[in-house]
């Protein structure tokens, strides 16, 4: 029974996170990202995340801050969006890196309307991107707090069976 359930919960793990390649969300890279966890840093993707989260948040509300302006600083604009970019391929963010592109490409076309649109696709696909990781790392906390509980009752099975 136990067995079964904990089964269960890595399958509807690895399914999500295929489901994220599939839709294109993520790419090869984040596998590699996967890879380096091990043991020893148990946390290692889901610290990965939050931070790439927190410094992607902070580079678009940048990017809103200067799209703005009455008159844009395309240099200041290249210089976020070229973070964001780096930043989206170093984790796998497949659609997001994408999206930094056609930003990329608005703001060297010197198009304040291009970059206004395409910042609005970074939005949403940074937006879709947070929460399925959200939802990523509650599947893996909830793994990880079911393995946590079998081997505290396996342990209280065996005192009990020692006493």
């Amino acid at each position: 029974m136990i067995q079964m359930a904990l089964a269960a919960l890595k399958t509807q793990l690895k399914n999500f996170v295929q489901s994220m390649f599939d839709e294109g969300v993520l790419d090869s890279q984040f596998s590699q990202i996967q890879a380096l966890q091990d043991s020893s840093n148990p946390n290692f993707v889901d610290e990965v995340i939050t931070l790439f989260c927190t410094d992607a948040e902070r580079i678009i509300t940048e990017l809103n801050k200067y799209l703005g302006y009455q008159s844009v600083d395309f240099s200041k604009l290249d210089t976020y969006v070229h973070q964001l970019k780096g930043s989206s391929s170093s984790i796998g963010a497949h659609r997001l890196k994408l999206a930094c592109v056609n930003l990329r490409q608005a703001s060297d076309d010197r198009s304040k309307e291009g970059c206004v649109r395409a910042l609005n696709s970074i939005t949403r696909e940074y937006c879709l991107l947070r929460s399925k990781f959200q939802t990523l790392i509650q599947v893996t906390h909830d793994l990880i707090v079911f393995v946590i509980r079998m081997i505290g009752l396996k342990l209280s099975d065996i005192m009990v069976k020692t006493l």
